[in-house]
Parts: C-alpha cells; sequence; structure tokens
C-alpha cells in the first residue's frame, strides 16, 4: 500500500484507503455493507484526509493493513525530541534527560524514505540528522545495508 515515494509528512488517508481497496479488489457494495452506509459516504472517505479513529480502525480491518503504523512513523520522523525529567538517585533534584534512541524503530519503509531523499540531493546527512534525529551512524549503517534503497 506504501511505496517507497510515500510522503510520511503529509498523510492523505482517504487516498491510502482508496489505493488499498483497488488493491484487494473489494466490491464496493461489501465495503457498504461492512459500514453500514451509502456508496456516497464511501466516495466521501475517499476523499478526506484526515477521518475518525474509529472508522480508520474500521478500515484496518477491513484492508487486513494497520493504517496507524503511518501516522507512528510520522510521529517518529517529524515529532521533535522531548526532554524528560527524571529524579536523580538520593537526590531531590529533577535532572534532564536526552531522548534516548532507541533501535529498530525504523520501518523498512521509512529508511526507504530517508535514504531516497538523500539519494535525490534534497537533503544531506547534517540535514537529516538535525530534522529527523537520526544518529549520523545509523544513517552510514543504512546506507551500508542498502547501497541502492533495496533489499
Amino acid at each position: 500500500m506504501i511505496d517507497n515515494n510515500f510522503n510520511f509528512k503529509e498523510i492523505h488517508c482517504g487516498s491510502l484507503i482508496k489505493q488499498g481497496v483497488l488493491e484487494k479488489n473489494i466490491e464496493l457494495g461489501s465495503i457498504c455493507a461492512f459500514f453500514k452506509c451509502e456508496k456516497e459516504e464511501v466516495y466521501s472517505m475517499y476523499e478526506k484526509e484526515t477521518l475518525n479513529t474509529e472508522i480508520i480502525l474500521k478500515w484496518s480491518k477491513l484492508l487486513e493493513y494497520n493504517f496507524f503504523r503511518i501516522y507512528s512513523e510520522h510521529l517518529i520522523l517529524y515529532s521533535p525530541q522531548t526532554r524528560v525529567n527524571t529524579k536523580s538517585q538520593g537526590k531531590g533534584t529533577a535532572k534532564k534527560k536526552n531522548w534516548a534512541y532507541r533501535k529498530n524503530i525504523y520501518t523498512k519503509g521509512m529508511i526507504d524514505f530517508i535514504l531516497e531523499i538523500l539519494d535525490k540531493g534534497e537533503k544531506n546527512n547534517l540535514q537529516i540528522t538535525q530534522e529527523y534525529g537520526i544518529p549520523k551512524s545509523t544513517l552510514n549503517k543504512w546506507r551500508d545495508k542498502y547501497p541502492n534503497g533495496k533489499k
């Protein structure tokens, strides 16, 4: 449902759903029965950029695809890094702790997205590191592991 050219920054839920329906060859009558709605309502959903979470959940079940993963990937790429206040052991003072990088939070689709931006020259390593918070060492590992954005 998502290809290498997918834009994680601007998500149009309706068009993704329409694409999924076309890929799975689901008939409009089946969709209407599942949602208990008229065909005009289904067409209306295809046009909407955002949908209610309950509707997205139903589409996820019908199309057997987790649309919420797309939003999670968006958050990983575009949310500002935060600092967490923690109390240091034995002391009553709050201590700031940097956002902890977690291994394996990047999906193959996200990696392809970042590598494509680099390959097209839209951004350089420094810009990627600053904008998305991805460590340089991680970018280098991705380039070594996926030299042509494939594998």
